[in-house]
């Protein structure tokens, strides 16, 4: 039995009448959630040793479906709403999903070919089994898999274990200073910061865990916002902590800027994701509002480093929380400590004690780790995706139509681009009709809402491209910064 089993079973018995538990529409007792993770568990005990992905908004069924996978021995496999049909294929395949635990008639009934569907008990779950099983190798120890966003289209596996998580969460609590935290999900619980952070650190403090749809924080399957509904439940829910990214602390700041007032109940907000600005960081000071950055990555277990109410400093990502250790090696962060047990279906990537993370960083005197760019050119929005633009400039060119294309988003709200087409007289509307075709092949994440048609070519002897063709984003996006802010105005 494990530690964080032992709490559970712990408070189940010291206060089983408690709420840990608060969705939409039932909540679960200590008491609730221990029998219900026990009789759940019992049922996917014929899946043991198996891979079952879980796909579903926000629950406090999602919470006990993935206590129950942990207890029954099962790899589970958060798989994210927001992810396309492709990505979801992907990843399904890849990891070689035995079986899929969902709600009846959603997206995955029409893509896959799944057979004797079983009800759960549990609000309108089924498993199913896959069909079409891929059979894959996995680092031992796996409990779980997650994907992210991608930089490219087909993101890539990374296997963890569940001690890995546990261990990340009695970090996070600690660092956080807090007792019986009464957390409010805001991120999908798919996303593995929200799952360790959001999850796991409240029920190991005997706290309470707000487990809501999407819908009632105010986001809509088209990656919409509404932000009076996002204040509501907030103000509603009273929660302890939150973990938010740049651009809802953004819309947190700019609320309280016209007289929102955030409960006093608030103590600690982590925001992380993608690089937030210091003057954003310094706002939400100034607001009263208790904001933390921290840093990580899923091959790290998700969280890195964190400022603290002990030891903040705003101009970094905080200090790195144990049992990880970061060095520096030709201006790289090199994390080892808690790494990851590798990529599935790749030997090669497992058991290794070090992760590069592609991040340009360096450690103050003081022990405060600090970013200063990213070794390639991933960029990641101020929703906290990963993208590639290589991979949606290639969709772009691939018709012929456009000669040049280059993505800017990197710590924005949405993608732009700079496009050239091969013929003058192609006309604005055509080149729209093109973009609106590739984005209905890529999820909504990397879409491009905004572009400006060139004048002319990017040329070598301006320095706006490499000798080979090759674009050099520093100085396209200096010499058209004007032009790209302008596209992002109203839209903060």
């Amino acid at each position: 039995m494990t530690h964080f089993w032992s709490c559970i079973t712990e408070y189940s018995i010291q206060k089983p009448n408690a709420l840990a538990l608060i969705g939409d529409h039932n909540s679960y007792s200590w008491a609730e959630l221990y029998n219900s993770v026990i009789a759940l568990s019992h049922q996917l005990h014929a899946y043991k040793d198996g891979v079952v992905a879980l796909y579903a908004d926000n629950s406090p069924a999602w919470v006990i479906i993935d206590l129950a996978s942990r207890l029954a021995d099962i790899t589970l496999l958060p798989l994210p709403l927001f992810f396309s049909q492709q990505q979801l294929q992907h990843a399904i395949a890849s990891a070689g999903t035995t079986a899929i635990i969902h709600q009846k008639d959603d997206l995955l009934s029409q893509l896959l070919s799944l057979s004797n569907a079983s009800d759960i008990n549990l609000n309108g779950f089924v498993i199913e089994l896959c069909d079409d099983r891929k059979k894959v190798t996995l680092p031992a120890a796996t409990g779980k898999i997650t994907f992210t966003s991608g930089s490219t289209g087909q993101p890539k596996g990374v296997c963890l274990s569940n001690d890995q998580q546990i261990i990340v969460a009695e970090s996070l609590l600690q660092a956080s200073e807090q007792t019986q935290i009464r957390h409010l999900g805001i991120l999908p619980f798919s996303t593995l910061l929200e799952n360790i952070g959001g999850i796991y650190t409240p029920l190991l403090s005997g706290g309470v865990v707000i487990a809501v749809s999407q819908s009632t924080l105010g986001f809509n399957g088209n990656s919409g916002f509404d932000l009076t509904t996002f204040l509501s439940a907030i103000s509603h829910f009273q929660p302890d902590s939150l973990i938010v990214l740049p651009e809802l602390l953004l819309a947190l700041v700019g609320a309280v800027k016209q007289g929102w007032q955030a409960p006093g109940s608030l103590k600690f907000i982590a925001v992380g994701g993608s690089r937030v600005a210091t003057t954003l960081l310094e706002q939400a000071q100034q607001c009263g509002l208790p904001v933390y950055q921290g840093y990580g990555l899923s091959e790290c277990c998700s969280v890195v480093s964190l400022n603290t109410p002990s030891a903040s400093r705003i101009d970094s990502i905080g200090k790195v929380l144990p049992p990880c250790q970061v060095s520096i090696e030709k201006g790289e962060i090199i994390v080892s400590g808690n790494t990851f047990l590798g990529y599935i279906d790749q030997p090669d990537s497992w058991y290794q004690t070090q992760v590069a993370t592609g991040d340009l960083g360096k450690l103050d005197q003081d022990g405060f780790l600090q970013i200063e760019g990213r070794k390639k050119n991933l960029l990641i929005s101020s929703f906290g995706r990963n993208i590639n633009p290589e991979w949606i400039e290639s969709e772009l060119l691939s018709n012929g139509l456009l000669q040049q294309c280059v993505v800017f988003g990197d710590a924005k709200p949405f993608c732009i681009a700079l496009v050239m087409p091969r013929d003058n007289t192609t006309t604005n509307e055509s080149i729209q009709l093109w973009i609106d075709h590739v984005n209905r092949g890529l999820p909504d994440y990397a879409n491009i809402k905004q572009w400006i048609r060139l004048i002319k070519p990017l040329t070598f002897e301006q320095g706006l491209i490499t000798s080979n063709g090759r674009p050099v984003r520093i100085a396209i996006l200096s010499h058209f910064q004007h032009k790209i802010d302008s596209l992002y105005q109203g839209h903060a």
